[in-house]
């Protein structure tokens, strides 16, 4: 990734495409719409209320990211997307039950206009759901080009000059990359022959990527992390992100996590269990949809701890999660977590986390964030994967062979050096000698 000379300027329509519009996109579009009226905060937003140090401490040089940096602004994005069910995104949102009345109400003609394309469903890949507004293909082949002529059509009728696409929709069975994703050459071929490893999120980003339209994944199935995808993103100048959006007791985890390492403090167990009764918990009641989130749950205590290195700490750890779907919890989700650690001399200690969160509340600025970020990165000129966007994921990508790096505290300094990276401003180590010469 070479530092850019210019950036492009975010002149014109930015459009925001969805792949899946339930809970998570509704309560994303609603509260854009929202915050540009002055109607309600982007609260959660790095991009919309986060602050970025530039230069030394005494120099109080701390603009608004939105001021530093040449983001898209809220007035300018354009919404769509596409879903295995008709309703609207006023409809869907009413469905999920994430927001309060009032606040549909209030932007309750302009949710009605976004109405979902038809969706990519192939039934075996997400086995708890049925849907009823569908795309048919001869061949997966067929079905990427729909895609892709939904994409151009979207960009030609809504005016857009530029687009982005966030996969909001539900995570798919466990699928692991194998020889149909091994180069360009494979894949299509893989298309042409209704290859069963090819799945309904690799349509939706294949044909994205093919658009030149920047992809990011926030569930934790196979969808822009392997080998074809990076060449094809590569040759079109394509930025990738994912995956699987750190929200819940995942981010709880990212900050904890780190702590105990830092003071050197030990752990013999962490169990963490989930109800949640949105339709990702109905989804994932399905053995093999949990069996890639339960994946992408479980690296992150080991890449954080690296027990490989700190054996009398980490190296009996006994890490359990569990999920389940409990249909009168809704949206609101909620963890338990179980820490038992020891410390000075291996004394035992406890700790229990209680977070009844709300999973789309968590959700939608990352999906926010996300959408700005990749198109700033498409404008500076990056492609592939975007690694300094690792902050918002529970599986970040990285390039083949490098390990992710899950601390969250880490991931924001990478992010936030990046920005001043691209800016060409000092990048801050918080080495802080000049101050004591």
């Amino acid at each position: 990734m070479k530092q850019p000379a210019t950036i492009r300027p975010a002149e014109g329509k930015l459009g925001v495409l969805l792949p899946g519009m339930g809970a998570v996109a509704t309560t994303t579009i609603a509260g854009v719409l929202l915050a540009r009226a002055g109607k309600g905060l982007p609260v959660g937003s790095l991009t919309q209320m986060g602050t970025i140090r530039l230069g030394r401490r005494t120099q109080r040089r701390v603009p608004k990211l939105s001021e530093f940096v040449p983001l898209a602004g809220l007035g300018q994005i354009e919404f769509g997307g596409w879903d295995i069910f008709p309703e609207d995104a006023y409809e869907a949102a009413e469905h999920a039950k994430v927001l309060e009345a009032h606040h549909l109400a209030a932007v309750k003609d302009e949710l009605h206009a976004i109405r979902p394309m038809k969706g990519v469903f192939y039934p075996g890949y997400v086995k708890r759901l049925h849907g009823t507004h569908t795309k048919s293909a001869a061949s997966k082949a067929e079905m990427v080009e729909q895609v892709r002529e939904d994409i151009v059509t979207f960009k030609r009728d809504r005016g857009c000059d530029r687009l982005v696409a966030v996969w909001c929709g539900s995570t798919e069975a466990f699928i692991e990359a194998s020889a149909v994703h091994e180069s360009v050459a494979a894949f299509e071929e893989g298309l042409r022959t209704d290859d069963p490893m090819i799945s309904n999120a690799q349509i939706y980003s294949w044909a994205c990527i093919k658009e030149r339209v920047p992809f990011g994944n926030g569930a934790p199935n196979l969808c822009v992390d392997f080998p074809a995808a990076w060449e094809l993103a590569r040759e079109l100048g394509v930025p990738l992100a994912g995956k699987d959006f750190k929200t819940g007791q995942t981010l709880m985890k990212t900050i904890l996590a780190p702590g105990f390492k830092a003071r050197m403090l030990g752990l013999h167990g962490w169990y963490s269990t989930n109800i949640l009764g949105n339709r990702d918990g109905e989804v994932l009641d399905d053995p093999d949809s949990f069996r890639a989130k339960e994946v992408s749950k479980l690296g992150v205590l080991e890449h954080i701890l690296q027990p490989e290195i700190y054996k009398e700490l980490y190296g009996n750890l006994v890490h359990k999660v569990r999920i389940d779907y409990y249909p009168p919890r809704g949206d609101s989700k909620e963890g338990w977590d179980n820490i038992d650690l020891f410390g000075w001399l291996g004394y035992p200690m406890q700790i229990k986390v209680n977070f009844l969160c709300r999973d789309s509340i968590l959700a939608a600025p990352v999906v926010l964030d996300l959408a700005l970020f990749l198109d700033l990165a498409q404008r500076a000129g990056f492609h592939g994967t975007q690694e300094w966007l690792s902050f918002y994921f529970k599986s970040p990508m990285t390039a083949r062979g490098l390990y992710p790096e899950h601390d969250l505290f880490i991931q924001l300094m990478k992010l936030k050096n990046t920005l001043r990276w691209m800016m060409g401003e000092e990048i801050i180590s918080h080495l802080g000698t000049e101050y004591y010469d």
